[in-house]
């Protein structure tokens, strides 16, 4: 497996057509001065030591040399071989609402973007836990399996929006059972849930779920989003608010942070809730929670042993860089007065 441990550095091969260009610009400007004082023939009879290929050659050289120096400048790492790496930690699954009353703004700047600020939190505070997102409408989604890989996570954190259910409502039932097929239960790790949900709109038996959970060991925690005074549920097109949802009298929709609903699934699912804030989501009480779940060993496979590879390409460019230097663009005279090809007179 090959990578970098400075991949910024590779921007610097975006000048390498720059200094293309710059020197085909500087080779057509001489070539149109020595071809103002007369002809070509004429004019090298005249300047005989002046080399026209050598300049590329050196030029050449030189576009190596850079290519060479960037690339080792960026690090190329080979790892050797795949290792399994022991490592103690628990499964966590994130169940995430993206139904539309998720764009309430009674959370600065709505629900799910703090919902998703809060993820991203938590992610920064993992070690060696693995963790599963699901989102959840009106149907469950898996988002993102269970995994250390917390770059991946926060990459597809980013991509959720509330477009990606196509039905609405409020599956919070569907996306535990979701999650508890998402877990491998034959590992044997600690494994918990932390459900992020306004809890409006419910539509199916999540106390069942939830309690069904808790029966194989895994704790269900919900964080709400939202307050009871509520807020509309804006509309947006083209990315511009246009109005707010209405029902069918034509009256503004107010959704509101069903805590009742909130805390009974936590009851059921031996877990605890927490209603957001702006400043502090709750994460920190439901981790101190999730702590207490059982840690068990599991196997990790990575690349070890990754070696530097930068020592090659500094070489490579810096014996470049020399020849480059001691090429003249004058012609040799010993060299140019040598003619393999002069027939003798006799």
């Amino acid at each position: 497996m090959l990578k970098f441990a400075n991949p910024e550095f590779l921007w610097g091969l975006l000048i390498v057509p720059l200094f293309v260009l710059l020197f085909l610009a500087v080779t057509r400007w001489k070539k149109k001065a020595v071809g103002a004082l007369g002809d070509k023939k004429v004019v090298e009879m005249m300047i005989p030591q002046v080399s026209f290929s050598r300049p590329w050659l050196k030029f050449i050289l030189f576009i190596a040399a850079w290519s060479m120096l960037i690339v080792g400048a960026a690090d190329p790492q080979i790892g050797s071989k795949m290792e399994e790496e022991k490592k103690k930690g628990a499964d966590l699954m994130i169940l995430l609402d993206v139904s539309n009353s998720m764009l309430s703004q009674d959370m600065a700047p709505n629900r799910l973007e703090n919902a998703k600020r809060a993820i991203a939190q938590l992610i920064d505070n993992l070690h060696n836990d693995r963790i599963g997102i699901v989102v959840f409408a009106g149907e469950a989604y898996v988002q993102l399996p269970v995994t250390t890989d917390y770059s991946a996570a926060k990459l597809f954190l980013n991509t959720i929006n509330t477009g990606m259910v196509p039905t609405q409502g409020t599956a919070i039932g569907a996306a535990i059972d979701m999650g508890m097929k998402s877990f491998d239960f034959k590992d044997g790790t600690g494994k918990a849930m932390i459900i992020i949900t306004d809890g409006e709109n419910h539509e199916d038996d999540a106390v069942a779920a939830a309690k069904h959970a808790a029966e194989k060991d895994v704790m269900v925690n919900v964080i709400g989003m939202g307050s009871e005074k509520g807020a509309p549920i804006p509309i947006f097109q083209n990315g511009k608010q246009v109005g707010f949802h209405t029902d069918s009298a034509g009256t503004t929709v107010v959704s509101k942070l069903n805590e009742d609903m909130c805390k009974e699934i936590t009851a059921a699912g031996q877990g605890v809730y927490v209603r957001a804030t702006d400043a502090n989501a709750g994460l920190n009480i439901v981790m101190g929670q999730i702590a207490k779940v059982q840690r068990k060993t599991y196997d990790s496979k990575s690349f070890k042993n990754f070696e530097d590879r930068f020592q090659f390409f500094l070489a490579v460019a810096f014996i470049l860089l020399v020849v480059e230097f001691f090429i003249s663009n004058r012609k040799s005279l010993r060299l140019s007065g040598l003619n393999l090809f002069e027939v003798k007179k006799t």
